[in-house]
């Protein structure tokens, strides 16, 4: 099965390469894509939507922390678990397209965690969120561990 390649990007450089699938000239020769939009608690007033290349888009608002601040709003079990499933769900795109504002903490903390879940080669470089990361680690965990018991309880 193709694996689809992990692009981390700015949340202005995600607006370019959405874009470019619009122009005619690029659209006869492109590929297909998901969006994990990643938006600070207030938004960046930009919303992605699906289209014929766009396949689904996942925007998640939760701020660049990896400690606790009043009037912020960190990463949280729920949200964890949409990116794992969205990541899960969407592995017969082209491209699965990771935005945050900079494109260097949030967005790639999920595309690490993205590569390691699908078994792709990514190499980050550079330091990320390592809270957003580690809720990932322990979601997928949790789900591995609750779609094993529902095995053994089925069998």
């Amino acid at each position: 099965m193709k694996k689809p390649r992990i692009l981390v990007m700015s949340v202005q450089d995600a607006v370019k390469y959405v874009l470019k699938h619009i122009q005619y000239e690029y659209a006869q020769k492109t590929d297909t894509y998901a969006v994990i939009s990643i938006q600070d608690t207030e938004g960046f007033g930009i919303e992605f939507r699906d289209s014929s290349y766009c396949k689904d888009v996942l925007t998640l608002y939760f701020d660049d922390l990896e400690e606790s601040c009043p009037g912020y709003k960190m990463i949280n079990d729920a949200q964890a678990e949409q990116i794992i499933h969205f990541i899960k769900d969407h592995q017969d795109v082209d491209t699965l397209l990771i935005h945050c504002y900079a494109g260097v903490s949030r967005s790639r903390a999920v595309g690490v965690f993205a590569s390691e879940l699908l078994g792709i080669p990514f190499s980050s470089g550079r330091a990320f969120n390592e809270y957003v990361y580690s809720m990932l680690k322990d979601a997928v965990k949790e789900i591995e561990a609750n779609e094993e018991s529902s095995t053994i309880i089925s069998e």
